[in-house]
């Protein structure tokens, strides 16, 4: 039921997070603001399979 997922920062920095997400509750793709700590601000996030 959850699949793992990875978050890639959309300003194209490189950094990402890896989660789960219930494919069941948000069957969508999954975007989300986070830290990036290359920036050293708050950016948005996409979610990008992991391979």
């Amino acid at each position: 039921m959850r699949d793992k997922v990875k978050l890639v920062s959309e300003e194209g920095t490189g950094y990402y997070y890896t989660t789960d997400k219930n494919k069941k509750n948000t069957p969508g793709k999954m975007r989300m603001k986070k830290y990036d700590p290359v920036l050293r601000k708050h950016v948005w996030f996409k979610e990008d399979k992991i391979k």
